[in-house]
C-alpha cells in the first residue's frame, strides 16, 4: 500500500457553493471554504489536484482523528466521503453546526 503524499497548494479560490472569496490558509494548504466549509472533490492524494470527479464535496459532519478535528465529506457527484482538519480561521458558527453531526465510522 502506497501512503499518501501531502503536496502543499496554498491558493485563495472562489467558493463554488457560496461565492465568497477564501484566502489562502494561515499555516497549511487551503482545501475548503473557510465560510460555508465546503470543497471541491479535486485531489486523490492532499493537493495534488488530480481527481477528475470535480464534484461538490459537502460537509456533512466532525470526526476526531489523532488529536485532530476533522470536517466529514460527502461528494454530491460520486457520493465519495472523504475528511479535512477544521483550519483555525473557519467560520466557528458553522463548525459548531457540524459538531452536532457527529460521525460514526
Amino acid at each position: 500500500m502506497q501512503e499518501k503524499k501531502f503536496q502543499k497548494n496554498n491558493e485563495s479560490f472562489v467558493c463554488k457553493n457560496c461565492g465568497k472569496l477564501t484566502t489562502a490558509h494561515p499555516s497549511s494548504s487551503r482545501d475548503h471554504c473557510m465560510y460555508c466549509l465546503y470543497s471541491l472533490h479535486v485531489d486523490i492524494n492532499p493537493g495534488d489536484r488530480l481527481n477528475n470527479c470535480q464534484g461538490l464535496l459537502k460537509p456533512v459532519g466532525l470526526r476526531s482523528k489523532n488529536g485532530k478535528e476533522q470536517i466529514v465529506y460527502k461528494c454530491e457527484k460520486c457520493s465519495k466521503t472523504t475528511f479535512c482538519i477544521i483550519a483555525p480561521d473557519d467560520d466557528r458558527e458553522e463548525v459548531v453546526k457540524l459538531g452536532s453531526l457527529r460521525w460514526q465510522e
